[in-house]
């Protein structure tokens, strides 16, 4: 039975998209209960925090091109590019995790969930490392792209 990276990839990014959708639901659970949320970056418009939503915006979207890129395409280059990606995300949760350790106020359900999320992440590096190192295999160097057949 051959492996199928791109499978395990697209499971692995799906599972860790759902994960962090769920992160910022647990952050903001409190307000359904009439208490306070914690605040990063107080603000009074939202002018003031269009860059946030901009940035929160990338890191949903980069995921999802990754899964659609994978999908559809399994060239070397792709496979290098695309494991980057999962190394500076790995990079990134470490970082929130250790920053969300800082807090005056550790939220430990939310420490138990970026955990997860970081051992999700670093199974993500290493498949997309397997990936990276593994030959482009016959059948599938000729449906590498998408094609689209003129007649």
């Amino acid at each position: 039975m051959a492996i199928n990276y791109r499978e395990k990839i697209i499971t692995l990014w799906t599972v860790f998209l759902l994960g962090t959708l769920f992160h910022t639901q647990l952050g903001l659970m409190p307000l359904f209960h009439g208490l306070n949320v914690v605040e990063s970056q107080p603000a009074t418009s939202l002018n003031q925090l269009s860059g946030i939503f901009w940035l929160m915006l990338g890191f949903f979207m980069l995921p999802m091109l990754a899964m659609i890129g994978t999908a559809f395409t399994e060239n070397k280059r792709y496979r290098v590019i695309h494991f980057g990606l999962t190394v500076f995300y790995g990079i990134m949760n470490l970082m929130h995790l250790v920053l969300d350790l800082l807090l005056p106020q550790v939220i430990w359900y939310q420490i138990v969930l970026m955990v997860l999320l970081f051992l999700i992440g670093l199974l993500l590096i290493f498949v997309g490392y397997q990936w990276m190192r593994s030959p482009l295999s016959r059948q599938n160097q000729s449906q590498t792209n998408i094609s689209i057949p003129f007649n």
